[in-house]
């Protein structure tokens, strides 16, 4: 899900008119990954050294020079541009809990920063990056969807609130589609009470989402098994109102009328407006 965005963003964030100069690092081999030595060294060396690095995609190798930015020169504007190229850093390197865990610690200590946006922005969108498909857990969707609010209630006239706004949408969009696959789970194991809890939860939540148009039609057919007619009829009049095009108004009418309920019209093209009348 990673854009072009970020990478504008990060690169307005390192834009700091310092001189990049090659440093020779000694290099371990535990876990695979160099460690630096502790050296004193200026802080511009340690700080152009690690946007070299990360020019380089050279991920890890960056972050150390930046941990050694703090280390040896805490409390100075330098350290706390070197957090955030921390969390850039572990980023890229999809060790979101590490760039979510420098994010926060940014925060902590910077609440007030100019670049305390930019914290909380990629904050989110480390939750974003590890949304995964409706069949699994959605922790992380409910997290995003959490941190992204964040950003547009604290910043709603940044930069970052825009592109929060876009990913809310399509966060709220998966978990209406976790709860219309839990929905059916319960359809088709004939819980059809239970599955209107989910199916509801649809339409009152994330009404906007691509989902709704089913969920309606999920709701006409559970209060059909259920025997309540006039709640049936009730949600295919919503349905009819709102997408009279849609496939789905199509099947909601066939149950309805296969079941004694009677329609002013059968569905043909988008744009009518179509009530239900009980038969």
């Amino acid at each position: 899900m990673k854009s072009a965005f970020f990478r504008n963003k990060v690169v307005a964030v390192v834009a700091l008119g310092v001189t990049a100069v090659v440093l020779t690092a000694c290099a371990g081999d535990r876990a695979r990954q160099p460690r630096l030595q502790y050296q004193e060294r200026p802080v511009e060396v340690l700080y152009s050294t690690g946007l070299q690095r990360l020019d380089e995609q050279r991920y890890q190798e960056a972050i150390q020079f930046f941990q050694e930015v703090e280390r040896q020169h805490p409390y100075s504007p330098w350290s706390r541009r070197a957090i955030l190229m921390q969390v850039y850093g572990y980023y890229e390197r999809q060790a979101y809990e590490d760039a979510i865990a420098a994010a926060d610690r940014y925060i902590e200590l910077y609440p007030g920063s100019p670049q305390a946006p930019y914290a909380y922005y990629m904050k989110a969108i480390c939750y974003f990056e590890q949304i995964v498909d409706v069949g699994r857990d959605q922790a992380a969707t409910g997290q995003a969807l959490n941190a992204l609010t964040d950003v547009m209630r604290r910043f709603p006239t940044s930069q970052y609130a825009s592109d929060a706004r876009v990913k809310i949408d399509m966060v709220n969009d998966q978990l209406a589609g976790k709860e219309m696959e839990i929905g059916r789970w319960y359809l088709n194991r004939d819980q059809p009470l239970a599955a209107v809890g989910r199916f509801r939860t649809v339409i009152s939540q994330y009404q906007t989402t691509s989902h709704t148009p089913e969920a309606l039609y999920r709701l006409v057919e559970a209060y059909l098994t259920l025997g309540l007619t006039e709640e049936a009829e009730r949600n295919a009049a919503v349905l009819g109102h709102n997408f009279p095009g849609s496939r789905w108004y199509s099947d909601a009418y066939r149950l309805v009328t296969n079941q004694g309920g009677t329609l002013e019209q059968e569905p043909q093209e988008e744009g009518w407006l179509r009530r239900l009348i009980p038969g």
